[in-house]
C-alpha cells in the first residue's frame, strides 16, 4: 500500500469513526442495510490475487482502466456496535462491463486483464474496511453497482449491492427499485466524491453497513 493510500485510509477511517460517536437514540435509529440478490456472476473461480486492491494484480505494473475509487466504511450491528473480523467481499464488472466469471463477458469489449474484479478485506476492531477499485459502470440491463457480501464467524450474514448516487439509470433498475423502504434505498446509494488532494482525479465513496445482528445474536 503506497504512502498516499495509507494516508487516505487513516483520514477516511477517522472520519467514519467520528460519524458513529453519538450513542443512545442515534444508534436505535440505524437503518439496516437491505439484503439483495447475489446475482449470477459471483466468481466461479477466484482470481489468484484476492486482496483489497482491485487495480493491480500480483506483480503486474499496468493498472486497470477506470476511475480510481476508494471504497471504505464500517460494518456495525443493529445497535451500532462495530463488528470486528467480518470478511467483506466485493465484486463488480470492469470498464467494459465484464465480470470475472466464465459466463460474465459483456458485449462492449474484452475483459480488462488488469482488473482483479473481486477483493476481500477483514474489518479491524473498529469494524472498518477499505478497497481500492474503479467507479462502477453500467451494463445491460443493470445500473452501475458493486456487489458486497459480509461473512462473520464462517456464516454469510449479508449479501447486498451499493449504487452510485445521482446515477440516472437507478430509476430504471428493477433490483434497485425493488428496495421499497426509502431509508434502506438511501443506505445503499453512495456518493463518489473527488478525493481531496488527488491530482489524478481519484474518487472516494463511503458505504457503511448495518447488519441485522444484535449483541445477543450467536453469530455476533
Amino acid at each position: 500500500m503506497t504512502i498516499h493510500r495509507r494516508q487516505f485510509l487513516h483520514r477516511s477511517m477517522l472520519g467514519s469513526a467520528l460519524l458513529w460517536t453519538a450513542p443512545g437514540a442515534f444508534a436505535e435509529a440505524l437503518t439496516q442495510t437491505p439484503a439483495q440478490t447475489e446475482g449470477p456472476f459471483y466468481p466461479d473461480k477466484l482470481p489468484l490475487d484476492t486482496d483489497n486492491d482491485l487495480l493491480i494484480i500480483t506483480d503486474k505494473i499496468t493498472p486497470a482502466v477506470g476511475e480510481v475509487s476508494h471504497l471504505h466504511g464500517t460494518v456495525r450491528d443493529a445497535k451500532g456496535e462495530p463488528v470486528r473480523n467480518a470478511l467483506v467481499e466485493i465484486w463488480q464488472v470492469d470498464h467494459n462491463g465484464n465480470y470475472i466469471h466464465t459466463r460474465g463477458a459483456g458485449k462492449s469489449g474484452e475483459r480488462d486483464a488488469n482488473f482483479q474484479g473481486y477483493g476481500r478485506f477483514s474489518t479491524n476492531r473498529k469494524g472498518e474496511y477499505y478497497f481500492r477499485t474503479i467507479k462502477p459502470v453500467p451494463y445491460v440491463p443493470r445500473t452501475p453497482h458493486i456487489h458486497v457480501a459480509v461473512t462473520h464467524k464462517g456464516k454469510r450474514v449479508l449479501t447486498t449491492q451499493c449504487y452510485v448516487k445521482g446515477e440516472p439509470l437507478n430509476a430504471k433498475d428493477g433490483i434497485y427499485r425493488g428496495i421499497k423502504d426509502a431509508a434502506q434505498q438511501a443506505s445503499v446509494t453512495v456518493e463518489f466524491k473527488p478525493l481531496e488532494g488527488s491530482e489524478a482525479g481519484e474518487l472516494a465513496a463511503q458505504f457503511d453497513i448495518v447488519l441485522g445482528l444484535t449483541p445477543a445474536d450467536p453469530a455476533h
